[in-house]
């Protein structure tokens, strides 16, 4: 089965992380964000990896060319942004029979198989892994019949309109039908072809539970990398405490500390790329930090992503943003 991933953003959001290393490429513990988005999908059903993608492709296709990955990956550029279902309809001519499909930022505990043997007892072209939450009004919402049939959709509906807790979890398997009602050019999925499906009978969905996070942004990458880190998601490094430490010993809590790291203050909640340095006396805390990147003596920063190679004076005190 191929797997596509939708990866065409420029991961705004973790800039300026992702000025220089592309969102897909980004390494949560010891796997990029792109192998955490698919390793839900068991090994033997992995055929091909395909990204859709539209940012800094060829440092992507670069960098699985030489990596040791279990799978082929292929990459299907965007020339332009195409919406969610641009960039899958941009695959039409290279995906065959039934495929998986899963937005870019996805760290879940989803299972696929139960989802795949769901899938084909309902005859149907898709299903949609989905997710329930408390509040669901800052979501699209998916309203599901009692035979686990999508009955329909909502985007982000007022509290009186909200017919649904689940939403969309980003988690698709499709069968290759579904190019046949999708249009040319920038669409959506999930505004302009899973309501038709819906209609036509021929959409299920399947609540799944344990975790689901959508790392895009700074808050949830730190949750991926804690909920990573308690479910045991890596299969290199060492549990330090109750961070995950690459080579060596750092004292850190609730943190990823990768190689070259070293810490003289206080880490807490953070992710340390590779070769960064916490000097005596700073205390980071919510923190993104670059590879390399030097964080002064007596410095303060909370919520704040650093750029790679960064240097932050000495006694600086900050509060969210970027430095």
């Amino acid at each position: 089965m191929q797997v596509v991933v939708l990866a065409g953003g420029i991961g705004s959001r973790l800039r300026p992380w992702t000025n220089t290393i592309p969102k897909p490429l980004l390494p949560m513990l010891d796997r990029t964000l792109l192998e955490r988005v698919v390793e839900g999908v068991p090994a033997d059903l992995v055929d091909e990896v395909v990204v859709a993608g539209g940012y800094k492709v060829d440092v992507i296709e670069q960098y699985f060319r030489d990596a040791d990955v279990d799978f082929d990956v292929r990459i299907v550029p965007e020339d332009e942004p195409l919406g969610t279902g641009g960039a899958l309809g941009n695959c039409r001519d290279i995906i065959s029979g039934r495929f998986a499909c899963f937005n870019g930022d996805i760290v879940s505990s989803l299972n696929l198989e139960p989802m795949l043997a769901q899938h084909d007892s309902k005859g149907v072209t898709g299903t949609l892994a989905l997710w329930e939450v408390e509040d669901p009004t800052r979501f699209g919402i998916v309203g599901l019949d009692d035979d686990s049939m999508v009955t329909q959709f909502k985007e982000k509906p007022k509290p009186e309109e909200v017919f649904s807790n689940l939403i969309n979890a980003g988690s698709y398997i499709l069968e290759d039908d579904v190019f046949d009602v999708m249009p040319q050019g920038r669409h959506s999925l999930e505004r302009d072809v899973f309501p038709r499906l819906a209609e036509e009978g021929r959409l299920s969905g399947f609540p799944f539970q344990g975790y689901f996070i959508d790392a895009g942004t700074p808050n949830s990458w730190s949750d991926g990398v804690r909920t990573c880190i308690a479910e045991g998601r890596f299969s290199s490094g060492t549990i330090q405490g109750n961070s995950w430490v690459e080579t060596g010993s750092a004292k850190a809590a609730f943190s990823m500390v990768q190689a070259g790291c070293t810490i003289d203050g206080e880490v807490i909640d953070s992710t340390l790329l590779q070769g960064a340095h916490i000097a005596n006396g700073a205390v980071i805390e919510g923190c993104l930090v670059g590879e390399g990147a030097i964080i002064g003596e007596g410095a303060q920063l909370h919520d704040v992503v650093i750029d790679h190679g960064a240097s932050v004076p000495a006694g600086h005190i900050q509060t969210g943003g970027t430095f």
